[in-house]
């Protein structure tokens, strides 16, 4: 990873972590399509201008890898009250404190996940279904971002009891009376990753963020998939350009 400036990295983390923390809410100007879609969000305010001049965006296909003996992530996930909302970009769960990662040194803890269709990140060309991003944050406000690919196959039980409980109108958060989630149950089992520099994939488009995308997809059913896509037929930014960016791999 490149050396980052104190003062670019306090800035970008700054508005960063508040643009993720509710990166997706209802009533934001930028769009997936058209006049406001991913080719005008520079052009959609100030604040977005990195959205354009960028040189560590995200998502990308990740292809060419150096791989590496990096430390395996700690999942320190357990079970928590369900709080989901549709917040006029994607589904997004929101995490009470409790839940969180340690790797490279680092506790990360997880804010919220939420859902894109098609995968955003490609790997040797290729989209998957969907992709869960899971965001974390730690104590000095940097981000780190764990994305699990979905592909279609067999019914996934974690999802089924996201879906059961889908917020009929947009913008408002629903708590869950008696609905326990646990993460974990949405992790595939082997978790091999890869690691790179990245920004978040919607405006404001702040860099920095470290990304881990885990190898191993896990399966959705084609009926679980088509739940989102009547919601969201497509919500995943364009593959941006890697640049002088190395993309690490671990050995399993």
């Amino acid at each position: 990873m490149r050396p980052i400036p104190l003062l670019l990295l306090a800035v970008a983390l700054t508005v960063g972590s508040a643009a993720w923390a509710d990166e997706h809410a209802a009533g934001h100007t930028w769009s997936y399509e058209g006049p406001t879609g991913p080719s005008h969000w520079a052009m959609l305010g100030e604040d977005n201008a990195t959205c354009g001049v960028g040189t560590h965006q995200s998502p990308i296909n990740i292809d060419t890898t150096h791989k590496e003996a990096l430390a395996a992530i700690e999942f320190n996930y357990t079970a928590a009250p369900l709080s989901i909302i549709d917040n006029g970009h994607t589904i997004q769960v929101n995490v009470p404190p409790g839940q969180f990662i340690q790797v490279h040194g680092q506790r990360y803890d997880l804010v919220q996940f939420h859902f894109h269709r098609p995968s955003e990140e490609q790997v040797h060309g290729r989209a998957y279904s969907m992709v869960a991003h899971l965001v974390h944050k730690n104590a000095r406000g940097e981000l780190a971002v764990v994305a699990v690919l979905l592909r279609e196959g067999k019914a996934n039980a974690f999802l089924s009891t996201l879906w059961d409980h889908l917020p009929s109108n947009k913008g408002v958060e629903t708590k869950v009376a008696g609905s326990m989630i646990n993460v974990a149950d949405l992790l595939p089992a082997q978790r091999g990753y890869y690691n790179f520099d990245g920004s978040l994939t919607t405006p404001p488009c702040s860099e920095q963020v470290n990304w881990f995308v885990l190898k191993t997809p896990v399966e959705v059913s084609a009926a679980q998939i088509e739940v989102f896509a009547k919601r969201y037929s497509h919500n995943a930014r364009p593959v941006q350009p890697i640049n002088d960016r190395t993309v690490l791999e671990t050995a399993d």
